[in-house]
């Protein structure tokens, strides 16, 4: 994350009430999101036919894992505002966390482009890797990729001078990590590589989809469903890259508007990181059938309506 944590304040009432306005956005966003996670993960725990489908597996990590980074994400903002400071020792894990699930987003989108490919090209005789009861080795896989990345990021730069990793109380922010040239361009190159290959990897499936379905026998309402998931996840991942687009948009802002730079940041990080994290797991979520009718019944209270659920290819394609 880049700029969740450049905000420079002043001690003004101005500056107090401002403040308390992007707390009073931010806090009631992220409830209303994690409330929705509540729900969706609680389904799943709730049915055993949702574990047996590594489609649903992979969404549910990607649920764990876009909260973990809106947490992190929110914390790091609250923290800037109101300039708390504390060890390094303390900062890192939570920049670490945020780092590393924001990379982890884009490598899951591709997962589940490839999962999509995989159940339509082997309908009945599955890759072992693909199954639902090991599916988790390709979700370590992911984890650790993403904590290796972070951890050579950080390994790159040097605390600022004067600065005691274990006692000197600093504001949490990137900047105070990323302090090497060679840092800037490694994060640079690396984010960069990340969007490439995750859009490769769903401009191929989608591509393969598409030139399977004259080959095959299968319902072709299940395959276009397929080809609109695969899409549907390209949406998802341009919604994930509007965090980079932070300095062309703080950059365009400067220049036609005489903002506080508080409010630039504040704007770059609602608006380009809140809400497409927010958006991207619901609009995935709130598609598939199945998911969308028990989620109907849970808001509604009624839990002892559910009864058995049947996943069918309307809700799994």
């Amino acid at each position: 994350m880049q700029n969740l944590t450049e905000l420079p304040g002043n001690a003004t009432s101005h500056t107090s009430l401002s403040l308390i306005l992007k707390v009073s956005v931010v806090t009631p966003v992220f409830c209303v999101f994690l409330s929705c996670i509540v729900i969706m993960l609680h389904i799943f725990a709730s049915h055993r036919q949702f574990l047996e489908s590594s489609r649903y597996i992979l969404f549910s990590y990607m649920l764990i894992n876009d909260t973990l980074q809106l947490l992190s994400s929110v914390l790091l903002f609250l923290f800037a505002m109101g300039e708390v400071q504390f060890a390094m020792v303390f900062c890192v894990p939570l920049l670490f966390i945020s780092t590393a699930t924001f990379q982890n987003t884009s490598l899951i989108l591709a997962t589940m482009s490839l999962e999509r490919y995989v159940s339509i090209v082997y309908p009945l005789q599955r890759p072992a890797a693909w199954r639902s009861d090991r599916i988790w080795r390709i979700i370590l896989s992911l984890w650790l990729i993403c904590c290796i990345l972070p951890t050579v990021d950080f390994s790159i730069g040097e605390p600022k001078p004067g600065v005691d990793v274990l006692s000197t109380p600093v504001i949490c922010k990137v900047s105070t990590l990323n302090s090497s040239p060679l840092q800037t361009l490694f994060k640079v190159f690396l984010n960069g590589l990340f969007f490439v290959v995750v859009a490769v990897i769903i401009l191929f499936t989608y591509m393969r989809i598409l030139l399977e379905t004259r080959k095959m026998r299968q319902d072709r309402a299940s395959v276009s469903k397929a080809m609109h998931t695969v899409l549907l996840h390209g949406f998802q991942l341009l919604l994930c890259m509007l965090a980079f687009t932070h300095p062309i948009t703080e950059a365009l802002i400067v220049l036609n508007a005489n903002w506080d730079p508080d409010d630039i940041a504040f704007f770059n990080f609602f608006c380009f990181i809140l809400i497409p994290r927010f958006l991207s797991p619901l609009i995935y979520g709130l598609r598939d059938e199945s998911l969308r009718r028990n989620i109907r019944r849970s808001m509604l209270c009624c839990p002892h309506r559910t009864g058995p659920i049947t996943l069918s290819s309307s809700s799994t394609g």
